[in-house]
């Protein structure tokens, strides 16, 4: 897999910088996108709902566009994520069965903190 980004300005750790709420609710027109290049050569676009710690590393979750930019089924990719010398976003597949797993566990620990968030109405950064 190669990962070309575009008009991605997300901050690490930082939901807020992407525009999103971290649980995938944005508007539209707030969704900052990537585009993934699959192994096939396959090309699909993705929003960044977040990027999110787990002990030192970092990891980006993507919600995969249909041609409408819809998602239908909820599938969530995971990745790991760091930045080059230069400042820029790279991805990387997750091997590991325990380290996905715990990024797994994270993301769903930023979810519902998002969900808990809007519920008590309070503004989600």
């Amino acid at each position: 897999m190669s990962d070309e980004f575009t008009n991605s300005a997300c901050a690490p750790s930082d939901c807020a910088s992407c525009g999103l709420d971290c649980g995938g609710n944005a508007s539209e027109e707030q969704h900052n996108t990537i585009t993934l290049t699959l192994d096939d050569d396959t090309e699909v676009e993705c929003a960044i709902l977040t990027i999110f710690p787990v002990d030192a590393q970092e990891y980006i979750a993507l919600l995969p566009l249909d041609e409408n930019g819809q998602n239908q089924n909820g599938e969530v990719y995971l990745y790991r994520f760091s930045r080059t010398e230069k400042g820029d976003p790279m991805l990387a597949n997750i091997d590991d069965d325990a380290e996905y797993q715990a990024a797994a566990t994270a993301f769903d620990i930023v979810l519902d903190n998002a969900r808990k968030a809007e519920a008590a109405g309070a503004p989600l950064e």
